[in-house]
């Protein structure tokens, strides 16, 4: 790897500009479309300038950084190693449209250099971080690894704000190589400008729907390709209907040996059959006690149906 540019005194519109000349370990998750929050349609926007470079800082965000040296500290009281401000966006010298723009920089007890991170969560990640590290921070680390070429990270989270973890993550070569593979392709994207194929994942669904949220009351001739795709969409939806069913069978078989009892154990697993009270409106009762009032309570929503025939 090798310095890009010292991130010390560079402000944040400068700092966002050079993000744009290559991949960032924050870009990795959406490039394998395992990112909630974030699409490859989306990416491929920013990463070929369509729209102003601009901050966009959420509180989750704010607080983040607000909290990172908090969570620096607390991991050099328990562990006793030292962690370092990189200060530089790092660019790997083999595949230079990978960069790296790190939280920080350890030793570990043999003094090997590794990447340390620090994260923010709220108490419904509990679990998560409890078993291990969210994907899309794993994909973030082994990034990093990647251009570094480093062979061990640590990853710090404060969750729900009461509660320290810290995981340790070793270079993965596989997983690594499969990444640099799913980038290439992307910044190929980039380079040509023409945009890449859309994913399943779900941010590209909302991507999409935001996009294209006003549908017009016109028809096209789809390209070649989308005959196979139909074809396709229907060889899947049949196989899920069948998945359902055998789902079905298998949740029946279960509920008849549970019968009126709400739990059920096996040697591994625990089975759960619980009843649940749930209130709902009465809309014939609402409209009787509201007459024409009740029009005036109702909220238009608008989305756009997806079909095939």
């Amino acid at each position: 790897m090798k310095k890009l540019i010292a991130t010390k005194n560079l402000s944040t519109e400068e700092w966002l500009r050079y993000r744009r000349l290559g991949i960032g370990g924050s870009d990795a998750s959406t490039i394998l479309g395992i990112n909630p929050y974030n699409s490859i349609l989306r990416l491929w926007e920013d990463k070929t300038g369509r729209y102003p470079v601009e901050e966009v800082e959420n509180e989750s965000m704010h607080f983040g950084h607000v909290m990172e040296p908090v969570i620096r500290k607390e991991f050099e009281r328990r562990t006793g190693y030292r962690v370092r401000r990189s200060n530089f966006i790092l660019q790997s010298t083999a595949y230079p449209f990978m960069l790296a723009d790190v939280d920080g920089i350890t030793r570990d007890g043999e003094g090997n250099l590794c990447v340390w991170e620090a994260k923010t969560a709220s108490e419904y990640k509990r679990a998560v971080w409890e078993k291990g590290v969210p994907e899309e921070y794993i994909a973030q680390v082994q990034h990093y690894l990647a251009v570094t070429g480093y062979q061990k990270a640590y990853i710090c989270a404060i969750v729900g704000g009461n509660s320290f973890y810290c995981h340790e993550i070793r270079r993965d070569e596989e997983y690594i190589s499969e990444l640099i593979e799913a980038e290439k392709v992307f910044w190929e994207c980039v380079l040509t400008g023409i945009p890449p194929k859309p994913d399943g994942a779900a941010a590209t669904s909302v991507y999409l729907g935001e996009k294209y949220e006003e549908g017009k009351k016109s028809e096209i001739l789809l390209p070649g390709e989308a005959e196979q795709l139909v074809e396709t969409y229907g060889e899947l939806n049949e196989s899920i209907r069948h998945l359902k069913i055998q789902k079905e069978e298998v949740t029946n078989r279960l509920k008849a040996m549970l019968g009126e009892n709400e739990k059920g154990r096996t040697e591994n697993h625990i089975v759960s059959w619980t009843t649940i009270v749930k209130r709902t409106t009465d809309v014939d009762k609402v409209k009787e006690h509201l007459g024409d009032a009740y029009e005036d309570c109702l909220k238009e929503s608008r989305y756009r149906k997806f079909s095939v025939a």
